[in-house]
């Protein structure tokens, strides 16, 4: 029975380990639970491996968006209308924005 409570725990740990991180990568609020759950089961917490392979692949995919080449391409997939509405809506805003900041214009 002690056996199994202590695999249980080291699996909600694993759990809540996987929980931290995601909060962290989607910038969510952190929850004390999880963070006690960790601490409960001590220091050899960890992913296990099938989920590291998903975490790392997850952050080749975000590292390939965040490059130049991975931009070049989104903008290569947009058509050119949605290009000059973004442009307008930014000159626009920019403009509205000077507006309010300068009496002579």
């Amino acid at each position: 029975r002690m056996e199994r409570d202590a695999a249980f725990a080291q699996k909600k740990a694993e759990r809540a380990c996987l929980r931290v991180h995601l909060r962290e990568k989607y910038r969510l609020p952190k929850s004390e639970l999880d963070e006690n759950q960790i601490q409960m089961a001590g220091d050899d917490v960890g992913l296990p491996e099938d989920l590291q392979k998903m975490v790392a692949q997850d952050q080749e995919e975000e590292e390939d968006k965040d490059s130049l080449l991975g931009q070049l391409q989104n903008i290569q997939n947009m058509d050119m209308d949605t290009i000059k509405e973004k442009a307008q809506a930014t000159l626009s805003e920019m403009k509205q924005a000077a507006e309010q900041k300068c009496a002579v214009m």
